[in-house]
């Protein structure tokens, strides 16, 4: 078995003397995991560092091995990741998500939207970015919210609330007399990933993401929202 793909870093673990363990998040293979021989070399230490691009070649006798990587690096992100506390609870935290992923499982569209959320993790759109990323994620795992049109009236203006129940948008006059038991929806969230939004607005949409977050999929699994969510938050 082999096939070739690009991969965003994830993380690695240490594998005999000199090997690792990398996981990589395919654009056509989904979360991958592969050992990668002389991977604590000086050469390859650089290149296999979270939230780094790389060229991976795959290879096992088959298919449910786990199989040796070969890989080059292609978008080098390490300086600029280091360089602030955002960075760097950032990639923790996107790696984090994409481990509630199944292993071996495509997501083309997800690897895309990370692509764009490594570029931009030290700028002021990442916050939002993320928002999208998780809303994105929900959707993959079964767990989309429908924020088209109203719940209560099908009407597809003013779309201010979502219902936490159902995880459908509610408007402004279906919604008003519920208004402490929903959950706000702040414009941003329905408009195109890296739309600008104020700050409050960033906030409520992280706190609507993760109360379907901690609902749907992280509770259910004896999980918890990962630290680095809160430490990037913090610093916003």
């Amino acid at each position: 078995m082999e096939w070739s793909d690009r991969g965003l870093i994830l993380g690695l673990k240490k594998h005999g003397e000199s090997s690792v363990i990398l996981e990589l998040m395919t654009h056509g293979h989904g979360r991958h995991l592969g050992v990668v021989r002389g991977g604590r070399s000086k050469t390859m230490q650089p290149v296999l560092q979270p939230g780094n691009e790389v060229e991976a070649v795959w290879r096992a006798r088959l298919e449910e091995h786990l199989g040796l990587y070969a890989v080059e690096g292609a978008v080098l992100r390490t300086d600029a990741l280091i360089s602030s506390a955002q960075g760097l609870h950032g990639v923790n935290w996107l790696g984090a998500l994409l481990r509630l992923l199944p292993e071996r499982d495509p997501h083309p569209g997800l690897y895309e939207r990370a692509q764009v959320l490594l570029s931009h993790l030290g700028g002021p759109q990442a916050a939002g970015l993320f928002v999208h990323f998780e809303l994105a994620l929900l959707a993959a795992l079964g767990f989309g919210l429908d924020l088209d049109s109203c719940a209560a009236t099908g009407t597809q203006d003013d779309l201010v609330y979502v219902s936490p129940k159902s995880g459908r948008a509610v408007s402004r006059a279906a919604g008003a007399p519920w208004d402490a038991k929903l959950l706000p929806l702040p414009a941003f969230v329905r408009q195109a990933p890296g739309s600008a939004a104020a700050g409050d607005e960033i906030c409520e949409g992280l706190r609507l993401t993760e109360f379907f977050l901690v609902r749907d999929v992280f509770a259910p699994r004896g999980l918890t929202a990962p630290a680095s969510r809160a430490a990037f938050i913090a610093r916003l």
